[in-house]
Parts: C-alpha cells; structure tokens; sequence
C-alpha cells in the first residue's frame, strides 16, 4: 500500500509599514503630548496678583483652576509630619505641599511667615493655613504658572509698603535699630543651657532674647511677666505663649 501526502503552502502573515517620522504623532489618533511647562509658562497672571506688604502674590483659586485646566488629572498633597500638616523646628515653622502634573511631582517648602514675611515661631492655624495656600501656589509655579512672579525673589529687597497695607512698615531711616551694648552681645552670644529638664534650649532663649529687642521690651519685664528669675528657667511647653507675646508686642511695636 502506498500513502500520498499533499503539502499545503503555509499562510503569510499580511506585511505591516513602519510610520515615517512624519506620520509617528497621529499614529491611531492619539498625538504625542505637548510640553505642559510651556503651555502654563506661556499664561500671563498680572490681572490675579494680589500685593501686600511690598510683594506680589498670586491667587490660589486663581493658580488652581488654571491647573485643573490645563490638566483636570492634576493633583496635590499636603505632606503630613507625624500626622500635622506642619514641622516645627527651632529655626521656624514650615509646610510641604506636592504637585503632580502629567504624571511628574514636585514639591515645595515653605517657611509659616507673617503678613511682612517674617518667620513666626508660634503660628496660629490661620497663619499654617495662609502658608500652606502659598506653598501650594509656589509648588504649581514649578509647573510654569506664575513661575516668572518669582524671579529674583531670592535676591536682597528692600521692603516698601504697598497700597492696600493696612499699617505702613517703618523705613530704616524712620526706625533706626538702638545700638546694643557689649553686656547685651555677651548675653546673646553666652546664654547657658537650660538648668533643669523641661526647660528650653540655648537657642530658644536667644530666640526669645532677639524679640525682645525687636519689640523693644526689655528682657526684666519679660522675666517678671511670666515669673521665672532667668530665661532657662522658662518651661519648654510655655515657649510657644512667650513667642506669640513678643511676636504680637513686635507687630504692635
């Protein structure tokens, strides 16, 4: 017996072009994305500033809703320090914000500042609300809008008062600093450690003892206020009330 097999041609798969150069951006209707840092850059938001104490400063409904614009995935978060939207350190207080836009993070730090851009040591909520606004602003800036506002805000300035401040800020030559007398330099320079557990730091007091010359109170009438015979001496846990006191007699000053 004899067996006759029949070979059958194999089926091609059909060819396929590879796009030209030309054709890459609209391959299946879905365009290569455009640089977003332009498009953002490219928004002028002088009609949204707002000025107060001498510096400008940009809307956050008006720098959110921009965003979410340009890119409703956009999204941003408050970073969180053992569960507070804030760290405290002897230098200040300071909030985080991060943005992401198309899938690209940014963060920014910022210091919890008063209405003249002065670090505050015991901020209230509003104040760590306010900042975090501005942080919030400055982070969405690293994605272009607004950026340009900001250049140059890391030179020297000198602080003139703007049209809607509503208490104008002494020029140099109208509140001229008292000279200091070396007693006063050696306290600032030497001040001891805390003399007993619970106290404050070194350089709590020299925090304190440099408000006080700015609210030119005197560092007696400190003492005597809340009590204690020297600045170590004061508890750790009432540093935050003796800093909002002299913070407010500084503003008042």
């Amino acid at each position: 017996m004899v067996y006759q097999t029949t070979l059958t041609p194999l089926a091609q798969e059909p060819r396929t072009t590879l796009p030209t150069p030309e054709a890459a951006p609209t391959i299946a209707h879905h365009p290569l994305p455009r640089n977003y840092f332009a498009q953002l850059n490219a928004i002028n938001v002088n009609d949204h500033l707002e000025k107060k104490g001498g510096f400008s400063y940009l809307s956050w409904p008006y720098a959110v809703a921009q965003l979410r614009t340009a890119d409703p995935t956009a999204t941003w978060e408050v970073r969180r320090f053992n569960g507070l939207p804030y760290l405290a350190t002897e230098a200040g207080v300071y909030v985080e914000v991060t943005v992401t836009v198309q899938g690209v993070c940014l963060s920014q730090i910022h210091p919890v500042l008063d209405g003249r851009n002065r670090p505050l040591l015991a901020p209230t909520a509003f104040d760590i609300n306010t900042s975090i606004q501005r942080c919030l602003v400055k982070a969405i800036a690293l994605h272009g809008l607004g950026l340009y506002i900001y250049a140059g805000e890391d030179l020297p300035q000198v602080i003139i008062d703007a049209a809607n401040d509503a208490q104008a800020a002494p020029t140099p030559e109208a509140a001229p600093k008292a000279p200091r007398s070396r007693a006063s330099r050696r306290v600032r320079q030497e001040l001891p450690p805390p003399s007993k557990p619970g106290g404050i730091t070194a350089a709590q007091q020299q925090q304190i003892h440099a408000l006080a010359q700015e609210a030119g109170i005197a560092l007696e009438r400190v003492l005597a206020y809340f009590q204690v015979a020297a600045l170590q001496d004061i508890p750790a846990e009432a540093f935050p009330r003796v800093v909002r006191s002299l913070e407010k007699r500084r503003a008042a000053a």
